[in-house]
């Protein structure tokens, strides 16, 4: 059954698998084992993160394509959401016509940007998606009717996942979960498990993909385009079809984003800045290995969210030693960042998953 559902995927790692093992279940029952806004919220980007990144690795990772244009199919599915939201009202058929909208748009550009693009060399791919994705960030903070501009889309989702929904009063099941856990069970909660349950569904389905015999073939033409082509498989086929998937799943997770910000602008969704952390992540916990996405999501995310916090910690430890004070500053969090990620791409080249799968394969030779 295990087997099946990590499409005979393992780990290969005791010390992976731990972790991923650990982090399932952090993230599962995050609401009951770190409750507050703050750690909710967090918890929740890491879902989407997970998927995002997950799609750009079937990119990236699994294809050798290098793609600036992720985050647009990523705005794309966010502002499907809102647009249809403020003009059609709050309720699932909304949501639905929203997401179905957006995935068709993502679907029509990925194969457009695919057909015409993919047959030019990787630089100049790269290029053509940074400027398509340009243009579509400048488009979207223009069309102010329409998108509302750079202040972005504020809209209300279905009563099931509106914060002021809160369906139980005292105990549920004989336990009070505002007494035993700190948690109201309000429609906060119920959008995280709908990221958390269509994140972890198309995860599988990832996984299910870059093993199956067309991953194989995507991973054929990342090491050696002429030699697929010339045994028989036309890459420019299945490099734009791995765009086009890369594409929808993106925009499945700009789509949940949006439901549980309940807001969509350019600076959420269609930044370059939202580009570069895809490529830390990914570099981070490592290309060409979908397990990669989650340790890199939640180790970056941690950082982005808490790193501040611990250097505040840090600043106060060492408020006698004015040069050492000033340098863990949390003003200078970036620079940590920085760092950081420096060093774990010096310590580790393969990406974590890479370094402790090849650690656990040298221990068993």
């Amino acid at each position: 059954m295990l087997k099946r559902l990590l499409s005979h995927d393992y780990p290969r790692s005791r010390i992976l698998a731990v972790a991923l093992v650990a982090i399932a279940i952090a993230l599962a029952f995050a609401p009951f084992l770190f409750p507050g806004s703050k750690a909710l919220g967090v918890a929740a980007k890491m879902l989407v993160f997970i998927l995002l990144v997950a799609s750009y690795d079937l990119l990236l990772g699994y294809t050798g394509i290098v793609s600036f244009a992720h985050t647009m199919f990523f705005g794309i599915g966010a502002y499907g959401i809102a647009i249809a939201s403020t003009r059609l009202g709050e309720g699932f058929a909304a949501v639905c016509i929203g997401v179905a909208a957006a995935l068709a748009l993502s679907l029509v550009l990925s194969l457009v940007i695919g057909l015409f693009s993919l047959r030019v060399k990787a630089i100049f791919y790269a290029m053509i998606t940074l400027a398509v994705a340009a243009a579509f960030q400048t488009l979207a903070s223009q069309l102010s009717d329409f998108t509302g501009g750079e202040d972005g889309l504020t809209f209300k989702n279905p009563l099931l996942f509106s914060p002021s929904f809160e369906p139980f009063e005292g105990e549920v099941f004989g336990v009070n979960f505002e007494q035993t856990f700190g948690l109201v069970l309000d429609g906060k909660v119920f959008s995280y498990y709908l990221l958390f349950a269509v994140a972890a569904l198309l995860f599988l389905l990832l996984l299910r993909i870059v093993n199956s015999p067309f991953g194989r073939v995507l991973q054929a033409i990342r090491e050696n385009d002429f030699r697929a082509e010339a045994i028989g498989y036309r890459t420019v086929v299945y490099r734009t079809l791995s765009n086009v998937l890369s594409a929808l799943f993106a925009t499945v997770a700009g789509a949940l984003l949006a439901i549980w910000l309940r807001y969509t602008g350019p600076d959420t969704t269609l930044s370059f800045e939202i580009m570069l952390d895809i490529l830390l992540i990914v570099v981070i916990g490592g290309m060409g290995t979908i397990y990669g996405a989650v340790v890199g999501s939640v180790l970056f995310v941690l950082a982005q969210n808490y790193l501040q916090d611990l250097l505040k910690v840090a600043a106060g430890a060492l408020g006698g030693v004015p040069v050492l004070a000033q340098l863990v500053s949390p003003d200078r969090w970036l620079l940590w960042l920085g760092v950081l990620f420096v060093l774990s791409v010096y310590y580790f080249p393969a990406g974590v998953v890479g370094r402790l799968r090849l650690g656990a394969l040298r221990r068993r030779a």
